[in-house]
């Protein structure tokens, strides 16, 4: 039903206004607590097999919704209540910013993609803490993605990091320094070791206990990976999220500038996924995103060392019951295949003699 409906009628919209339109529409869920609580109960991970302990946080499945979603924490219980085990909000900036001028997302549903130059356009960290302060009317395990403000030059990308740190992270489940998104200017530059060691320290000693984790791009060389994975040991992080969207176009003809996400992702992502957890190990929570679409996707992560893993432009295609379905799914594939839980299943395909 959905897939005729997107088809029909949501492809014919700008990407854009029907995201708006649906935040709108979550946000209205959100603060509807009979009809919130009655979905999560429906759509909820409640399969015991499925729960996961990462950095000091229980998940009540291993299967969430990546940043760039939930710009705003607007709509998270909402969210949660489709059956997302966790919801990561942002990218947030230290101050509110428009982002880059629109037209900024764009569908390519032949390829199942989207390339998005949105610019980080947020309310700004204030207004988020605000919005996460108020009662929750359901269990939500919310992470908090942080990114650079544009205006603020690279020497003091530290401090603007700070700022938001300072405000945000006493009210994250985890906290997640950004400097991988392709559409602000010069913010992939801070993932050279000599540039993220101070930013990453600087944030850590604002963030308090809250686990601090940092999130890749796809377009890293191998050996940048290791190098940023070995940084990330060294400076005792919670984890690494792999991956950001990408500026390459693998299998894609678009003349469109910014971030590609979606299926042509898949294979990269995967691959720094399993480099990642050769060269770490379970020193570190290593959370998956980039071209999951089901769950045979979400399971092949797990097996290739990913504790968690996130997912966003597979709801675009897939509809409001996606994570739902590929947790139920992910139920019976544990029992399938004799694991008592997901952990047992996490980086097993290295086991395999």
């Amino acid at each position: 039903m959905y897939r005729f409906v997107f088809t029909q009628v949501l492809s014919r919209f700008d990407a854009e206004d029907i995201h708006h339109l649906t935040v709108r529409a979550l946000h209205l869920l959100a603060v509807l607590p009979i009809a919130k609580r009655v979905l999560h109960r429906r759509l909820a991970p409640r399969d015991e097999a499925l729960r996961v302990r990462a950095f000091g946080v229980h998940f009540p499945g291993p299967f969430g919704l990546a940043a760039g979603f939930d710009k705003n924490a607007e709509a998270f219980e909402a969210l949660a209540a489709l059956g997302f085990s966790h919801v990561e909000v942002g990218t947030i900036t230290a101050r509110p910013q428009p982002g880059n001028p629109r037209p900024r997302l764009f569908r390519l549903v032949g390829n199942r993609a989207i390339i998005n130059r949105m610019g980080f356009n947020n309310a700004g960290a204030r207004a988020a803490a605000a919005r996460l302060r108020r009662p929750r009317g359901l269990p939500a395990v919310v992470g908090v993605n942080i990114g650079k403000t544009k205006v603020v030059p690279e020497e003091r990308a530290a401090e603007d990091y700070m700022a938001s740190a300072k405000e945000l992270a006493p009210l994250a489940d985890y906290l997640v320094v950004n400097v991988s998104s392709p559409n602000t200017p010069g913010l992939r530059n801070l993932q050279a070791v000599e540039l993220l060691r101070p930013l990453l320290e600087s944030v850590k000693s604002v963030a308090g206990r809250t686990p601090l984790l940092v999130k890749i791009a796809p377009d890293l060389a191998d050996e940048d990976v290791d190098a940023v994975a070995d940084l990330a040991v060294e400076l005792g992080l919670s984890g690494i999220i792999a991956t950001n969207t990408t500026i390459g176009r693998p299998g894609v003809v678009s003349d469109e500038a910014g971030g590609l996400s979606g299926r042509p992702l898949k294979a990269r992502s995967l691959e720094v996924l399993r480099r990642l957890h050769a060269r770490v190990g379970d020193r570190l929570t290593l959370v998956s995103v980039g071209g999951v679409e089901d769950l045979d996707d979400v399971w092949e992560r797990i097996l290739a060392g990913a504790t968690l893993v996130q997912g966003y432009t597979g709801m675009i295609y897939e509809g409001p019951l996606w994570a739902s379905r590929i947790h139920r799914g992910l139920s019976r594939r544990l029992r399938r295949h004799g694991y008592r839980s997901i952990s047992e299943a996490v980086g097993a395909a290295d086991r395999v003699t």
